[in-house]
């Protein structure tokens, strides 16, 4: 990820002047002396968001200095030194809440992720996030999905065409729409049909899509359901059409994800992660002026 570039830049001015508004109103209680400070763990988890904490202190002054001890995507300790900042107490001080609640919001979606990723162990499954994001975060929150170990969906409606149920209903069909869809979609895009019933999950495979997402089926359907879908996009192929599709399901209980992957899908979605993720708890531990 590009911590550097500038749209991340006006994102983090941005956090900033919500903070800052028209300043700080206790920066003369500094005396406009330098600091020290540690960014620590109050819990165990992964970390995420070392970079970002960096930059925001950089944004908001380029005389405070950082040192990142630990790495985005490794697991940290209670108690334990994560980075270590020096500068102007004033803005030490004037940055803390902002680059604390990015790191602990993003250090908590790696540690809910990696949780999650462990349940897959030992199986050739990936989970993979969703669009269900805070307005605004998608591409940090996506981002600590990764340091905890998940895969990303699509960034937005502009990655891949997924063709889910309202589209469906609204243009008459999965024909239909999927004919609509092709007629538009750039190469090298993805056409991606969200299925609710076996019936659906077919008709797409036999239509050629790239994907089907396999939305809130049972462990016994899927158990049918799959390698029929195997058998027949194998036979689309021996008939000159695409290739092998790639099936998602949707809507499991995070806590089934051992006994889903089972069912010979290629990806479980899942958006709790993010959406039921709760943040790690740091703190920023000031020294004596030096």
């Amino acid at each position: 990820m590009d911590f550097v570039s500038p749209w991340i830049n006006r994102l983090l001015d941005t956090f900033l002047e919500e903070d800052l508004g028209r300043g700080d109103l206790t920066a003369s209680a500094t005396n406009q002396g330098y600091g020290k400070a540690n960014l620590i763990a109050k819990q165990s988890g992964i970390f995420c968001g070392g970079p970002l904490v960096e930059r925001v202190f950089q944004r908001l002054d380029g005389l405070v200095n950082t040192r990142q001890l630990v790495l985005d995507g490794e697991t940290i300790a209670s108690g334990q030194k994560l980075l270590e900042l020096e500068g102007p107490a004033m803005s030490l001080l004037a940055g803390e809440r902002t680059a604390l609640n990015l790191a602990m919001h993003l250090s908590g979606i790696a540690t809910a992720t990696a949780s999650l990723v462990a349940e897959l162990n030992g199986t050739s499954v990936k989970l993979v996030d969703t669009r269900k994001t805070t307005p605004g975060l998608r591409v940090l929150e996506k981002y600590a999905v990764r340091c905890g170990g998940g895969v990303n969906h699509r960034l937005g409606l502009d990655d891949a065409a997924m063709l889910k149920e309202n589209h469906i209903a609204w243009s008459g069909g999965i024909e239909a729409a999927v004919r609509a869809v092709r007629s538009t979609l750039p190469w090298p895009s993805s056409l991606i049909v969200e299925a609710e019933t076996s019936i659906q999950a077919e008709e797409a495979v036999c239509l050629g899509v790239d994907g089907v997402l396999l939305d809130e089926f049972s462990l016994s359907e899927l158990r049918i359901l799959v390698p029929r879908l195997r058998e027949l996009a194998s036979a689309l192929m021996k008939e000159g059409g695409p290739g092998r599709i790639v099936l998602e399901a949707s809507g499991v209980n995070p806590t089934t994800l051992k006994e889903y992957a089972s069912t010979g899908v290629d990806f479980i979605s899942s958006s709790a992660s993010i959406t039921k993720s709760t943040w790690l708890d740091f703190s920023l531990r000031f020294e004596k002026n030096v």
